[in-house]
């Protein structure tokens, strides 16, 4: 292989996990209206319906990524977290906040029950798939004191997503502490800070937490004698002439992987345990652009069919030893993928979420991975506060743009008796 900059298409948090899951259905013919038995065992056999929805899922996880794309820096970010932390919401949306999150999510044919299913389904199974591979996904909701969840919403979000909501007083000064320590304690401490001082509001009304983790160790493990350090081409913007080098210790192996390419890149595909969970990685060719610019994010529709061109090759197996981490603000992502209501503090919709009109004041995610000889560590916190939206629907209003000298009165407002006047003129 030609030394060139690498795209790692997380499959262990983000592809494969949703390639693997959907919602229950006897039949074919069935409508799409997945509503499900919470006591019924978790089943990853998938019916058309269920892996309509898979594919729909995916794009949601393409388009985030090729939306939140840096062209330089390292990332890695988890849709799933996503789908988790605005699935628990969205039970609390209604009217065109629903639509637009449901449709965001790649759900608008099955709606909150699709959704709810599909984080079900995850949440059992996932964690049985391999016992050589380590995966654990947990959401949780505080609540400021003072404000009441709706007991319909409070139902879902125990059956579907296991979460217990607790209510606490953000003002107590060890709120922010308790939200980061959970982070820690369900990403096995690989995420231990999602919220600080700049990002946490203690008069926020809620924060809908998801945290996934994974470990998985490699079917076939590199050989730690084999690594050595080489030349790595940095990623640069295509009207570079040439890309600068760094050093990095590359593991080496040859064997046989599943396997495909195309004018765009070579993709190879990197099992983990009994290979219920993988890494495919996407390699851009000298044919497609220059060797070191990341590859163009794939759709869903050109990943299923890489999928279907795999085939168990011989390989000669370069791939860098690595630590990414990623901590991003979801805001201008998601309303760019088109779910912007539920950011607007007089649209937003979510009357079914708690006492009060609330609005997502603050969308993030924080994510790691670690990728070595042995396999890779990888978990995401997906973090949603909400705050108390704008009162009443918006009207015209009167611009007073004080930019400029003015004057100013205190008066006590029964006699009109004047306490102070004064000027400001900037000086």
């Amino acid at each position: 292989m030609k030394r060139s900059t690498l795209w790692a298409a997380i499959t262990l948090t983000m592809m494969a996990p949703v390639a693997l899951t959907g919602c229950s259905s006897d039949s074919d013919n069935e409508k799409p209206v997945p509503i499900i038995d919470p006591l019924e065992p978790p089943t990853m056999d998938l019916t058309r319906t269920e892996k309509e929805m898979v594919e729909r899922s995916n794009e949601f996880a393409f388009n985030l990524f090729r939306v939140a794309q840096d062209k330089k820096k390292s990332q890695i970010l988890s849709p799933i977290s996503i789908t988790y932390a605005l699935g628990m919401l969205n039970n609390g949306a209604d009217g065109e906040t629903l639509a637009q999150i449901n449709r965001v999510l790649g759900f608008s044919n099955t709606g909150a029950d699709g959704i709810n299913a599909f984080c079900y389904r995850m949440l059992n199974a996932a964690p049985t798939l391999d016992p050589l591979t380590k995966v654990m996904i947990a959401n949780n909701i505080y609540v400021n004191r003072g404000y009441e969840l709706k007991t319909d919403f409070v139902q879902k979000a125990k059956v579907y997503y296991n979460a217990e909501p607790e209510t606490r007083d953000f003002n107590d000064g060890r709120t922010m502490d308790v939200i980061n320590q959970w982070a820690s304690d369900h990403t096995e401490q690989m995420i231990k800070k999602v919220l600080d001082e700049d990002t946490f509001n203690p008069d926020a009304v809620s924060y809908l937490l998801n945290a996934i983790y994974f470990k998985g160790s490699w079917t076939k493990k590199f050989d730690k004698a084999m690594t050595v350090d080489d030349s790595f081409m940095c990623a640069m913007d295509e009207d570079v002439e040439r890309a600068p080098l760094n050093s990095c210790p590359m593991m080496h192996q040859t064997a046989t992987f599943e396997y495909a390419e195309n004018d765009d890149y070579q993709a190879l595909r990197l099992p983990y345990g009994n290979g219920s969970f993988r890494m495919t990685v996407l390699l851009p060719t000298s044919k497609a652009n220059n060797s070191w610019t990341v590859p163009q994010v794939p759709t869903a529709e050109a990943w299923q069919q890489l999928n279907q061109k795999m085939d168990s090759t011989l390989v000669d197996v370069k791939i860098p030893r690595f630590e990414t981490d990623t901590d991003i603000d979801l805001k201008n992502i998601m309303i760019k993928l088109g779910m912007k209501d539920a950011f607007d503090d007089v649209k937003a919709d979510f009357r079914n979420f708690c006492n009060e009109s609330v609005f997502i004041e603050l969308m993030k995610q924080v994510a790691k991975i670690k990728l070595d000889e042995e396999g890779a560590e990888a978990a995401a916190v997906t973090v949603i506060g909400t705050n108390v939206k704008s009162i009443g629907p918006a009207h015209e209003y009167i611009t007073f743009n004080a930019n400029h000298p003015f004057l100013y009165v205190i008066s006590e407002k029964k006699s009109d008796a004047v306490f102070f006047i004064g000027q400001y003129t900037g000086n």
